[in-house]
């Protein structure tokens, strides 16, 4: 993926190369046959004039089938990181090594939405501990980092979305470090092999990836370590073409021998420094040697039964718990019923946004980082709190936001569990496509931007701080009843992740969806900046013109605006006892005592597998 990623350099020739020189006789009536892009047609697929097929069973709007097993199983929004994660299964590896191979293989394929240059969050589910653990690696600011900073030292009045000074410090491998000491079986040198070898071997270039870049392709080009790095020839990769980041294999081989003091103290951490004091940046060796992340409580409420787990602060995933008591306490106070509305209904979709408008205001109002400022969790995710809130919903007509504000970006989700009965709901970012745009030389690895999220104001319990970590977009969800483990799932897309949560929730537990068609079925999201509500095109036909009607601002998107979901769903079977927990059981081939059962969103690239 680098400028010497050249014909010369590594015999590389683009599909759209291959394709000139074709005979005529071998390319058919169509000027693309077999999908091929062209030089015309640099993306076939969007040329195509035909309507989907139907399933034979179930609902015939789900786009695929569950996936079933017993050993072990992945799903991620890429299908070569859920077969990392799978392969690792197969070695004796647990939930959690297998979280580490899939995300490592994805901040190789997916540098677009994650990398080792970004954060990391997970809930994971300690089968032999019958617990619920939370990591937060979400990276501190420079101590450097002040308004003052950046409004005299920079001339700015806002913390920038790109270049060096809008990356934090990335926490993303302290925290697979973190998951393999506490909780692994395996170390770096197996969980990140197929990661360092695919980035030197290469991987084909998919439709998302290459919109991607293609949208970002100036940003790219203006540093010229990520032009070198992600660029040919000052142009994006060509859709379908053989893609290689041999810069990025040679640090995954150095984290491979030494582990997360090689990224934090040792020579990429020096690359890192470099990179951001050449370009006008103050963070410091000490900034990232000094960094940990943190195990933390997770946050719950309870919803119709069934408790929903997310992690706290700063991330944005109590936003998801609001929403929920919300629409539990005051549906029965407007006398309705989700269930009963069914999601065909204009008032069920007004319900949920005007719900949603509530919790992301106090999401705007509130979220910060725990350890600089007081978050009244406890209070906004009260039932009590929820009741008070009842009355600032109208069935008849629209509410502006009372607090308004979001952040946009992507990410990646993925999500795992193993014969044990271990399972793991990871989320891991560089948030906007490419991140901050600076790559770190020589080791092909895009900073993150999330002191983005940071702002001058000093009112703001976001206030940039020395050490102190910005809001957070990314969010991961689990799902438990009485105590026992039963769902992994998470949305990802910015502010769009705390509203599809809840949509997923309300999908599951009140209609009754199984774990793939919940991502199947159609999903709205609304701009809490602008209080204008989007749904996806089927959904607003269907709804739209009678949401127009009672004063939404309401428009048609694609799938490509309500992000991508990934799911685990565990069915116990309770004649089979516990597995047993140990050394000795590793290399032992016993299933879980039950079945998982996953699903992965047909929006992005994803896949899930099992064994």
């Amino acid at each position: 993926m680098s400028g010497r990623n050249s014909a010369p350099y590594w015999g590389l020739v683009t599909v759209a190369a291959v394709l000139m020189v074709l005979p005529a006789a071998l390319t058919g009536q169509s000027a693309n046959p077999f999908g091929l892009p062209t030089a015309s047609s640099p993306n076939p697929a969007a040329n195509i004039a035909a309507v989907p097929g139907s399933r034979a069973q179930g609902w015939l709007g789900q786009g695929r089938s569950e996936v079933l097993a017993r050993h072990g199983i992945v799903a991620t929004s890429d299908p070569l990181a859920a077969q990392a994660g799978l392969e690792i299964l197969q070695q004796g590896g647990n939930a959690m090594d297998a979280a580490v191979a899939a995300g490592a293989v994805l901040d190789v394929t997916s540098q677009n939405d994650t990398g080792i240059g970004g954060d990391l969050f997970a809930l994971v589910w300690v089968a032999a501990e019958q617990k619920l653990y939370a990591l937060n690696s979400a990276g501190w600011a420079p101590a450097a980092w002040t308004p003052d900073f950046f409004r005299n030292g920079l001339g700015v009045n806002r913390v920038p979305g790109t270049g060096v000074n809008a990356a934090t410090v990335p926490g993303a491998v302290s925290g697979y470090a973190a998951l393999l000491d506490r909780f692994g079986n395996l170390t770096f040198k197996e969980t990140f092999r197929r990661a360092a070898q695919m980035a030197e071997e290469g991987w084909g270039q998919s439709e998302r990836r290459h919109r991607d870049i293609v949208g970002v392709q100036r940003k790219l080009a203006g540093d010229p370590d990520s032009d070198r790095t992600f660029l040919i020839d000052g142009e994006p990769p060509a859709l379908y073409s053989l893609v290689r980041n041999p810069d990025l294999a040679v640090a995954l081989r150095l984290i491979q021998e030494g582990g997360r003091d090689v990224f934090y103290r040792g020579e990429i951490a020096e690359a890192i420094v470099r990179k951001v004091q050449d370009n006008g940046g103050v963070m410091t060796m000490a900034d990232l040697g000094e960094f940990e992340s943190e195990w933390v409580e997770p946050l719950s409420t309870n919803y119709h039964g069934y408790d929903v787990f997310q992690l706290p602060p700063p991330g944005q995933g109590f936003a998801a718990l609001e929403m929920l008591n919300i629409l539990e306490v005051c549906a029965p106070v407007h006398g309705i019923n989700l269930t009963d509305l069914g999601p065909t209904n204009p008032d069920y979709w007004h319900f949920m946004v005007e719900a949603k408008k509530l919790a992301y205001s106090d999401l705007q109002a509130y979220n910060g980082d725990p350890l600089h400022e007081h978050i009244p969790v406890d209070r906004l995710l009260s039932k009590s709190y929820a009741s008070t809130l009842c009355n600032r919903i109208s069935m008849d007509s629209v509410a502006e936001p009372s607090v308004r504000g979001g952040l946009d970006g992507g990410t990646i989700y993925l999500t795992t569990a193993d014969r044990w009965g271990n399972m793991v709901s990871l989320i891991h970012s560089v948030f906007s496509v490419y991140g901050s745009g600076a790559t770190v030389s020589p080791y092909g690895f895009i900073l993150h931007n999330r002191g983005v999220a940071f702002s001058l104001d000093a009112e703001s319990p976001n206030i940039v701080a020395p050490h102190k970590r910005p809001f957070h977009s990314i969010i991961a969800g689990f799902v438990m009843q009485n105590g026992h483990p039963l769902m992994t799932f998470g949305n990802m897309g910015g502010s769009v992740q705390p509203e599809t949560h809840v949509q997923h929730m309300v999908n599951v537990i009140d209609h009754g969806m199984n774990i793939q068609m919940t991502t199947d079925a159609a999903r709205f999201t609304h701009s809490q900046g602008q209080n204008r509500l989007s749904l996806e095109t089927n959904l607003f036909n269907l709804v739209g013109p009678a949401l127009q009607a009672r004063g939404h601002d309401v428009r048609p998107v694609t799938g490509s605006s309500v992000g991508g979901y990934q799911g685990i769903l565990f069915t116990r079977d309770p004649m089979l006892p516990l597995p047993v927990f140990g050394p000795e059981s590793i290399a032992e081939d016993h299933p879980v005592n039950g079945v998982y059962r996953a699903g992965s969103d047909h929006r992005k690239d994803g896949q899930a597998v099992g064994w």
